[in-house]
């Protein structure tokens, strides 16, 4: 592998739900490989993940992967500087299998271990295709499992500005997309759809926390589209999918963008970015570029590839860890609940 004098090289590895991926990431941002395999078909038959299905097939999966990724970006061991493994948060049985797989690396090849926080992952994958971008900056990281409202200060140092309160907003879109029968996974299938409808024909509540100007809760909303579809169905009503998906979707969509542009305006910040599984849906990525030069914010999100679950991103966030002096032991462990900013 071409590495210049001074160059550091990690092989990442993510398994936090239910994609087994590795990568080899130089420097942060120059991606040399990163290998997805993705378990949505899998999953798709049970309407959603599984976690004993997900943690068997990681372990069918992560060798192939590393050995994939190794080869991608023509990488042997003595290459390689440090191993970078998400350890929380996550599905614990997932997390463990690459988390005992990068022990095992370390121990075998006597190559540094670095423990890498999954939002953190997300936050950094706008580093990949956005060489200028460095802190301080906002991020609002939304996916099926987390969203967060962050006050990225530096490289690993965060302030949580506003965090949901109850489902995540990908969350709220699977279970929406079942309940109108779009399946699993709920956020593109609703996206698509959404195009063909028209989003003012229902107008879901667009939820506030009373005490928490800068949360999210879209529990009530995803209640408001259930009860709206009993209602329906009970005054023999005809229920256009596409009407429901597009209105859902421009609740979520409103309440994100606003509370990030509350807080724009609030911090002074003229760097905004968008990470995780929500953040490749086009409707909001269009939301929130207007509304950001609307306000003179630079606006950055990484490429679809890179709001999945990835281990670029992961790399990403190793880099600058390892950077800092941050190491793991031999002792790191699964914390399927670790908060940001917590080791």
């Amino acid at each position: 592998m071409q590495k210049n004098k001074g160059d550091i090289a990690i092989l990442a590895i993510e398994s936090s739900c239910d994609e087994t991926a590795a990568a080899v990431v130089v420097n942060g941002r120059d991606v040399r490989s990163n290998i997805i395999s993705s378990q949505i078909a899998l999953h798709t038959l049970y309407g959603g993940v599984v976690p004993e299905i997900a943690s068997r097939k990681h372990i069918e999966k992560i060798n192939q992967v590393i050995t994939e990724a190794m080869q991608e970006a023509q990488a042997d061991w003595a290459d390689i500087d440090a191993i970078g493994v998400t350890y929380g948060p996550g599905l614990v049985g997932a997390l463990l299998v690459g988390v005992a797989e990068a022990k095992a690396i370390s121990y075998a090849r006597n190559i540094p271990l670095v423990g890498v926080h999954h939002i953190e992952g997300h936050i950094s994958a706008n580093y990949i295709e956005n060489k200028e971008l460095e802190p301080p900056f906002l991020c609002l990281v939304v996916s099926g499992g987390h969203t967060h409202l962050v006050k990225v200060l530096d490289y690993g140092k965060y302030e949580i500005l506003g965090r949901t309160r109850d489902d995540a907003a990908g969350e709220a879109f699977d279970k929406v997309a079942r309940a109108i029968g779009l399946g699993y996974p709920g956020g593109p299938k609703i996206e698509k759809v959404a195009h063909e409808g028209n989003p003012h024909a229902v107008e879901f509540p667009r939820p506030k926390i009373a005490d928490g100007e800068y949360d999210f809760s879209f529990s009530g909303l995803k209640s408001a589209v259930l009860n709206h579809l009993n209602s329906c169905k009970m005054k023999g009503i005809e229920i256009v999918q596409a009407d429901i998906a597009a209105s859902f979707q421009k609740a979520v969509i409103d309440v994100l963008v606003g509370n990030a542009m509350h807080a724009i305006e609030k911090y002074q910040i003229d760097k905004f970015a968008i990470a995780g599984g929500v953040a490749s849906n086009g409707t909001l990525r269009g939301a929130m570029e207007e509304e950001c030069r609307k306000r003179n914010v630079a606006f950055y999100h990484p490429s679809p590839i890179l709001c999945t679950d990835n281990a670029a991103m992961i790399g990403a966030a190793a880099y600058y860890d390892y950077r800092a002096g941050i190491r793991s032991g031999l002792d790191l462990n699964a914390v399927p609940n670790l908060k940001l900013g917590e080791r």
